[in-house]
């Protein structure tokens, strides 16, 4: 049995998943304190990867698919994930630095 081989697009892909992004941003975004940017970085990684999965099952075309066959990337979606949720925390904080 022979390891797959996926692009290097394909784990970048991972990364930047649409819903990913977007949920991790906000939910950085709204955490009153550093600690809760993981909790919203795992809230983010969940919710992408099961609407990843449904959109993926419905057969619609998504850049991130995960399906039963295929790979799930969850260490680079974990990352991924870690980093927007990050990026949206800081974003505030540089925005408004007392709120």
């Amino acid at each position: 049995m022979t390891v797959p081989y996926y692009p290097w697009t394909v784990w970048i892909w991972a990364a930047l998943d649409p819903v990913l992004v977007g949920l991790a941003l906000y939910l950085g975004w709204t955490a009153s304190q550093f600690g809760k940017v993981f909790i919203a970085a795992i809230i983010a990684l969940a919710v992408s990867v099961l609407a990843s999965w449904a959109i993926s099952a419905v057969g619609i075309p998504w850049p991130a698919p995960v399906s039963h066959d295929g790979p799930t990337f969850f260490p680079v979606r974990t990352i991924g994930a870690l980093a927007w949720a990050s990026a949206g925390f800081l974003a505030r904080r540089a925005i408004r630095p007392h709120a």
